[in-house]
């Protein structure tokens, strides 16, 4: 098959892996999802960890879902690692405020990188992703409130294999405390 229809199936089925996570109950649909993201990255060709043996995840942890008040912040123009992205919004919650982007190329998307007190040694030493809707990854809303449920908070492509580039944390949405949920180091 070709490369570019293979990552076209693989984007096909995170968006259908979040989309049935948001019509689930928060735990089902992380085992779901923990479950979908093993078979992907066991069985797809486009997997981002060729030689996959398997992903390490923290428990499940209902206090680190959240959800966010957004408001919009005075817009500006960053380059996070050669991505043209636009700050738009922060998302505030019970343990502080993360920036949201815009990503500036076709079709946009909102991006969300995070990194915490665990990075380095727990976790990818970068950060790791909660949003990436260019990639289908997005939890949803409640009403007007934005869900931030860091159990699903996942290592970019780049973390497993050098073939990726990857935006990465910056220096706005490092949190000063563990965060022990979502993906970890093995």
């Amino acid at each position: 098959m070709i490369a570019e229809l293979e990552l076209l199936d693989w984007k096909r089925r995170i968006f259908d892996l979040y989309a049935e996570v948001r019509a689930s109950e928060p735990r089902a649909g992380w085992e779901r999802w923990r479950a979908v993201r093993a078979e992907l990255f066991r069985d797809h060709p486009q997997s981002p960890s060729p030689g996959y043996a398997a992903l390490a995840y923290y428990d499940y942890d209902p206090a680190l879902r959240f959800l966010a008040d957004v408001e919009p912040v005075e817009e500006q123009a960053i380059e996070i690692d050669g991505f043209p992205f636009r700050r738009f919004a922060a998302a505030t919650f019970e343990l502080g405020s993360l920036e949201l982007y815009w990503l500036e190329g076709y079709g946009g998307g909102v991006f969300l990188p995070f990194a915490d007190e665990t990075r380095g040694t727990e976790t990818y030493g970068a950060g790791r992703y909660l949003l990436d809707t260019v990639k289908g990854s997005y939890l949803g809303l409640e009403g007007s409130r934005l869900v931030l449920d860091f159990n699903f908070a996942y290592n970019p492509s780049c973390s497993y294999d050098d073939r990726w580039a990857c935006p990465l944390t910056p220096p706005p949405n490092r949190l000063p405390i563990p965060v022990r949920a979502g993906e970890r180091l093995e």
